[in-house]
């Protein structure tokens, strides 16, 4: 059960609160599925490099889509809410209190995972295997370009491989070190704390739909350019 916006500090304090609404919720797990699903099909390779394709489109869709709700989800999928500058990185490193939603240190990690998993998913559409499968932008580009950005696509990889280690040690630091659960408030989307509840009412939902339906248009018109 989580606490209406319009709460009482009183029960606010009492009471758990809902801080990531369904659309992060989904959009993080699905996120999750795929990064894994992209990594395995490109070991594999052969024909699974077409599912390896498929799935890059998907997450491309997936980062299109949680940029726009980082600017129409509720109070705490919103970039103004947990963004912060290096000055509240060091406090918090040093002590500061936490907060609900993304702590500094938190939504630090946030944007470099975002701009790592888009880096990953645009060079994505300019490479090939060079035997069967290639990006659908690839003969947009010379083929010295396209071989730098396929340069980039596997450099970047490593990349993602080590944010995701990171990710993982800071969770099982959060969740066994700090006694704070970062899973279970993002499987039911409420967490123990002290603030105001966010929305995540049928309204919101259908907004979510409108702007997955958004991205989706817009990563379908790029791959068929």
């Amino acid at each position: 059960m989580h606490v209406s916006p319009d709460a009482s500090p009183a029960s606010r304090a009492a009471q758990a609160i809902r801080v990531w609404d369904l659309p992060t919720r989904l959009f993080h797990w699905l996120l999750t599925v795929l990064v894994v699903f992209s990594f395995v099909t490109a070991k594999v390779g052969g024909r699974w490099l077409d599912w390896h394709f498929y799935s890059g489109y998907a997450i491309l869709t997936l980062l299109v889509f949680r940029l726009l709700w980082g600017f129409a989800g509720n109070r705490y999928a919103r970039f103004a809410s947990f963004v912060r500058g290096p000055r509240a990185v060091v406090d918090y490193v040093r002590g500061g209190p936490t907060s609900a939603g993304h702590n500094p240190l938190g939504a630090l990690a946030v944007l470099l995972f975002l701009a790592a998993l888009l880096l990953q998913g645009v060079t994505g559409l300019f490479t090939s295997d060079d035997i069967a499968s290639e990006g659908p932008l690839l003969k947009l580009v010379s083929s010295d370009l396209g071989a730098l950005l396929a340069r980039v696509h596997r450099w970047n990889e490593k990349v993602l491989i080590a944010m995701v280690v990171l990710h993982l040690g800071a969770v099982a630091y959060y969740q066994w070190g700090r006694g704070r659960d970062l899973i279970v408030p993002m499987i039911r989307g409420d967490q123990h704390h002290a603030g105001l509840a966010g929305r995540d009412d049928a309204l919101l939902r259908w907004r979510a739909a409108v702007l997955f339906a958004v991205a989706a248009g817009l990563v379908g018109w790029i791959v068929n350019l």
